[in-house]
């Protein structure tokens, strides 16, 4: 029902997760991060394995260990699906024997792709190619690039719904986290949104606080300044807000 990519950039210290569906709000059941741990738990979806699996890694368990443990418990196993990065860059995949055709994975270096009930193979693997492909783009428009290429290969056999994207960049909440739930072009629609999170979101981000600063920003000048700033370059290269606010 399901096709996600998750993926880690070691240098920008970046992690994250891209979903699409034909199925209502797949952003809130696939999608279980951490500052530094990425996991999809999906086809006939066990929320738990994603919960279990991050209380485990954090732990200190290896994440082989964490989904044999998982798979010995749960006797809906083959119907299954689950692939993710651990804090320590250990990529483990499971695609059940009884998770709907077309069903499967494939992974490369710091990335993961998985999906069930799609068209064919050709899904996850233009989804891997084109995170590949796109490694000078900033990480949330890799990953929705990397999902429209599956989606251009044929996406899930069943059509279109939800789709989200949530990007961690060292803290412990996300820098991006959003979902569409029913839509009839969802990854456009996410696309949209991204652009309207780097009308103002975006750069308010940078302003908050952190582990390492847990006051941010105090004085919201210069923040106001930048966003004024923004605004003006948009103004005079005739850009039209892409927000549906009023």
């Amino acid at each position: 029902m399901t096709y996600s990519i998750v993926a880690k950039i070691p240098e920008t210290n970046e992690i994250g997760i891209a979903v699409a569906s034909r199925f209502f709000a797949c952003g809130s059941l696939v999608p279980y991060m951490t500052q530094d741990i990425v996991i999809a738990s999906q086809a006939f979806v066990n929320p738990l394995w994603g919960l279990r699996s991050i209380s485990m890694l954090t732990q200190g368990i290896s994440f082989k260990e964490v989904l044999s443990n998982l798979k010995l418990e749960d006797e809906g196993r083959e119907a299954r699906q689950f692939h993710g990065i651990s804090n320590h860059s250990e990529i483990v995949q499971h695609t059940g024997s009884e998770c709907v055709d077309w069903a499967g994975h494939v992974m490369d270096e710091h990335v993961s792709v998985a999906g069930n009930m799609l068209v064919g193979p050709g899904v996850v693997q233009r989804t891997l190619q084109a995170w590949s492909q796109y490694a000078d783009k900033p990480m949330a428009d890799r990953l929705l690039c990397a999902m429209e290429a599956g989606e251009a290969a044929g996406g899930d056999k069943r059509g279109k719904q939800a789709a989200a994207i949530k990007i961690h960049k060292g803290q412990p909440y996300p820098i991006l986290d959003l979902r569409v739930d029913d839509h009839a072009d969802p990854l456009s629609e996410l696309k949209r949104l991204m652009v309207v999170a780097d009308e103002r979101f975006n750069i308010f981000k940078t302003a908050l606080p952190t582990t390492e600063n847990f006051s941010g920003m105090v004085d919201r000048r210069p923040l106001d300044e930048a966003i004024l700033k923004a605004e003006e370059k948009r103004r005079i290269n005739g850009y039209s807000s892409q927000s549906k606010a009023t």
